[in-house]
């Protein structure tokens, strides 16, 4: 069936050999006794990810992303029924073959903000924006103890560090250029990041995104959810503001201050947002450029203003 893999590059391939995936997860579904459900693959994702017949979903995860697997199955038990949308219920989460891991999770209804947002009227838009605003404060106000170890980093300031030591090389292997490359030292220089104290810590989704919020368009765009728990992390709660910015409100200043009122705080400075989002694990600056709107110097300092501001 699966064969092992050990490195990005393999699982990359192994994601794109659907003649080799979908007999392994048709495998996995007669050992859990749903032999003969239909099974769809999902086009987007780093990872194997299938439609079970009308209510699941099945995720694989390769050997070395494993403590991956164990934290979404963990955080998706202890969300249930938690939040103010659905999250995904845990049905089923074990080992599978070769060190490949699977979860087995309810499927939400509808489709993703992202894909509905441009059928979506300015004032459904304002509505959405508002309570993903709200949804984000409910998650960041759970009680994260009962997760333990499975969900880190053990230490934030730690994980801080080693992300700004790691940041040019980072930077670089996504192909940011010279000039904005050369910022990055100076720029994280100047902005100091406070370090929470450990009661000032919540759970983070880390992928906060319109990708990863859904919709039923049949029900006047209701939100029918949040998923993709996966990269969760426990840690300061502006980190999830990243993506907040960038996926969100995608550098709209007026749609980033709705989010923060519903949310209930005051705004981030922009700079430490744009010093976090320099230092967050998916980090991908070139992609970020090209999608979002351009700042009026090519300057960190600019960009921080145009996609975390939310003046004007």
């Amino acid at each position: 069936m699966l064969p092992s893999v050990d490195t990005n590059d393999e699982l990359n391939a192994m994601v794109a050999d659907e003649a080799l995936l979908r007999p392994a997860c048709q495998d996995l579904l007669d050992q859990l006794g749903l032999t003969g459900v239909p099974l769809i693959r999902f086009d987007d994702g780093s990872l194997p990810v299938y439609a079970v017949g009308e209510d699941m979903v099945l995720k694989l995860y390769p050997g070395f992303e494993a403590a991956e697997s164990v934290r979404e199955a963990r955080v998706l038990h202890h969300l249930w029924g938690q939040l103010p949308v659905p999250t995904p219920r845990l049905i089923a989460a074990d080992q599978y073959k070769n060190g490949w891991r699977y979860v087995l999770m309810s499927r939400l209804p509808g489709t993703s903000l992202a894909q509905a947002w441009p059928r979506i009227a300015p004032l459904d838009r304002d509505r959405l924006i508002s309570q993903a605003g709200e949804v984000l404060a409910a998650l960041h106000e759970l009680d994260h103890k009962p997760l333990g170890t499975t969900v880190g980093p053990p230490d934030w300031g730690r994980f801080l560090q080693r992300q700004r030591e790691d940041a040019v090389r980072h930077h670089r292997s996504v192909g940011l250029a010279g000039p904005w490359l050369e910022q990055i030292p100076e720029f994280l220089d100047a902005v100091p990041l406070p370090v929470p104290d450990r009661s000032e810590l919540t759970l983070l989704h880390t992928e906060f995104m319109r990708e990863h919020l859904t919709v039923d368009p049949r029900d006047g765009f209701r939100m029918t959810g949040l998923f993709d728990f996966e990269p969760a992390m426990i840690g300061d709660p502006a980190y999830d503001f990243v993506s907040v910015g960038l996926y969100v409100s995608r550098g709209q200043p007026r749609l980033l201050r709705r989010f923060y009122q519903a949310y209930g705080r005051e705004p981030y400075d922009p700079y430490q947002l744009m010093a976090h989002t320099l230092l967050h694990v998916y980090s991908d600056l070139p992609w970020y450029l090209r999608e979002l709107p351009p700042p009026p110097e090519p300057r960190l300092d600019a960009l921080a203003e145009t996609w975390f501001g939310t003046e004007g």
